[in-house]
């Protein structure tokens, strides 16, 4: 005997549906987090340093952390942190708001990095003079392999806001089963149909039987 769906079951080809999107948001913040993460990292190391005349003659080294010299990149990887979170909850319209949101993050990144490739005096000029007292670089600055670094995760980010925006299509494909879904389970039954057919036969002074 072949089976035969009851009304209001999810047909075949829902539930994949549902996976698929359930799945693609799954890899969509995986995706998000390991941006954050590295974003995040990119200001933990050192990425200027020099040495500084103290007030007193004295020389002292002087270094300044991504998270100090460019301090928009911890702003940007906590925007992509929440952008996790949000994959799980936006429809059709808040996909596009979210990728721009993440394409905005990484274009800070990149902006930031490159504004201390540009002028690592200015860049370093605030913790020379915390550390010294002097407003003042006199020495070298060196600058580090970790701006390049974050160039090049700004960049990755921004091709994460891509995907997102590419991927995300599928998303709303869940919501419109589940409507499907909703209207099936809304349909009549039929045996609850036979039974009012009766009470109206009976109001119009009519014998059902």
């Amino acid at each position: 005997m072949s089976d035969v769906p009851s009304p209001g079951s999810p047909q075949p080809a829902e539930v994949p549906a549902a996976g698929r999107a359930r799945s693609g948001r799954g890899r969509a913040a995986g995706v998000l987090v390991l941006a954050a993460a590295a974003t995040g990292a990119c200001a933990l190391p050192t990425w200027l340093s020099t040495r500084a005349s103290t007030v007193l003659g004295a020389e002292e080294a002087v270094r300044a952390s991504g998270g100090t010299a460019a301090p928009s990149l911890v702003a940007a990887a906590l925007v992509l942190l929440a952008a996790t979170g949000a994959v799980a909850l936006v429809g059709r319209f808040g996909r596009w708001v979210v990728a721009a949101t993440v394409a905005l993050a990484g274009a800070l990144v990149v902006g930031a990095a490159v504004a201390v490739l540009q002028d690592p005096v200015a860049a370093l000029l605030p913790v020379v003079t915390e550390r010294t007292g002097v407003e003042r670089v006199v020495g070298t600055v060196e600058v580090s392999v970790w701006p390049w670094v974050a160039v090049a995760v700004g960049v990755l980010d921004v091709l994460a806001a891509v995907w997102l925006a590419r991927s995300s299509a599928s998303w709303s494909t869940s919501r419109r089963h589940e409507s499907a879904r909703a209207t099936t389970a809304d349909r009549p039954i039929p045996g609850r149909d036979d039974e009012r057919d009766q009470w109206d036969a009976l109001s119009r002074g009519d014998d059902p039987t």
